[in-house]
């Protein structure tokens, strides 16, 4: 990891250190995603043989997951995995409950009585990446809020292996959340499959799920496009960000860097720390951990894009953490809910020195599909209500009528519109 001071930055440097890695040009990784999502919309599920051909290497009859294909997953995935999803699924209901949205009715003058109502979306669509590794541990991020919205239709999209079946661990994970409707398809092709449908595969309302900058492409470019579905957010590749004082433990900040690290090359990791002997300290540790890891080739190309910076204070590692706006953000300090309201921009914060974000990546119960590149300036992780839809009601009597019909005439006049006064003055008995 390159190490540089923040307060001897210029601000072109400053502004350099919070970029996220580039692993293809804009224009060229549109253009690729277009061309994918068009072929996808045009040939349907001939496009997707051969794509899946393609990129996959495997020759699929078809992209349904059978029965058969969930008894061999069952009998694969060893009971200690499938006891650890069970542990990991529980909490995850416990959080997603206690968090879900509420109906509610108020009168807000009299005889004006005004509520929500919460529908699940019809149809989602929940992508499950399997690149470098597969995530059973997404199959229950997504699949957990949606049966909790009571959604009508789940389908789920994973990457076929080269056997051509799916990851056996994601088909018990999908099995547990209820999810049948499972097909082996991955990458944008399988974003444009869920959001225009083809004979074999649904088209849904809304797209959720992870995956690398083409499946991220993909779902905006979907979203945009006529008759397209919606997206929970833009969620690309995996980032975080540590602040550490110097009382942190070394080996534990470099543990966590390293398990962002090996999701991907394109992944990124940062270090904010106000003690340089920490920072040093957590170099050597980085590497020392690094030699010991099976995906070290992986998480070494991340570490080209990662860095650690020495600031004055943990104020000021506060504010560039809020610049930046991390998928994940560990506060590895002696006080760290002291820090916790100056903290405004993060996708999941993990405080204290024993809260590893992998915890939170499978079973602490909170969501690991979180936003990234930034976008946790705006966007929050998924939950229940990402997969409702909230419709408000309102029932009004004649006499709440003439309490804020006149309010409802004035304002209407005001902008011009005269039929929406009408449809007030003729109930009034105004015409």
């Amino acid at each position: 990891m390159k190490i540089f001071i923040w307060n001897q930055c210029c601000a072109s440097l400053k502004q350099e250190l919070l970029q996220r890695p580039v692993q293809v040009t804009q224009k060229d990784l549109a253009e690729r995603v277009e061309l994918i999502v068009e072929q996808v919309r045009a040939d349907g599920d001939i496009a997707l043989k051969a794509l899946t051909r393609r990129f996959d290497g495997v020759e699929l009859a078809s992209f349904r997951v059978s029965e058969q294909e969930f008894d061999r997953a069952h009998a694969i995935v060893e009971d200690e995995l499938k006891t650890a999803m069970r542990d990991a699924l529980q909490r995850l209901r416990q959080w997603h409950e206690a968090g879900k949205p509420s109906e509610f009715e108020i009168d807000t003058a009299d005889g004006v009585r005004c509520g929500r109502i919460l529908r699940g979306i019809d149809t989602v669509g929940l992508y499950v990446p399997a690149g470098t590794a597969p995530l059973p541990s997404t199959a229950l991020m997504l699949g957990v809020p949606a049966a909790i919205a009571q959604c009508d239709s789940i389908v789920l999209c994973t990457p076929a292996r080269s056997n051509g079946e799916a990851d056996p661990a994601v088909l018990v994970a999908a099995q547990l959340c209820g999810i049948t409707n499972v097909y082996k398809i991955g990458g944008a092709q399988a974003i444009a499959a869920m959001a225009f449908g083809t004979d074999s595969i649904p088209r849904c309302d809304k797209i959720f799920g992870p995956g690398n900058s083409y499946v991220t492409q993909a779902k905006q470019l979907v979203s945009m496009m006529p008759g397209g579905p919606a997206i929970d957010m833009p969620a690309g590749p995996s980032e975080v960000l540590v602040i550490a004082d110097a009382g942190a433990n070394p080996v534990f900040v470099a543990s966590d860097l390293l398990s962002q690290a090996e999701h991907g090359p394109d992944s990124q990791v940062i270090l904010l720390s106000d003690s340089a002997d920490l920072i040093a300290r957590v170099a050597v540790e980085v590497q020392a951990q690094l030699g010991r890891l099976s995906r070290e080739a992986i998480a070494e190309k991340a570490l080209l894009n990662s860095r650690a910076i020495e600031v004055d204070n943990i104020e000021s590692a506060i504010d560039i953490s809020n610049s930046y706006a991390p998928e994940h953000l560990i506060l590895a300090l002696r006080n760290p809910r002291e820090f916790l309201q100056q903290v405004k921009s993060a996708g999941s914060i993990f405080l204290g020195d024993f809260a590893p974000e992998s915890l939170g990546d499978y079973c602490s119960g909170t969501n690991h599909v979180l936003p990234t590149n930034g976008a946790a300036r705006a966007y929050s992780g998924v939950s229940v209500a990402s997969f409702q839809k909230s419709i408000s009601i309102q029932t009004v009597s004649q006499k709440g009528l003439n309490t804020i019909g006149p309010c409802a005439v004035t304002m209407a006049n005001a902008e011009g519109l005269q039929a929406h006064a009408n449809a007030v003055l003729l109930r009034m008995g105004k015409p």
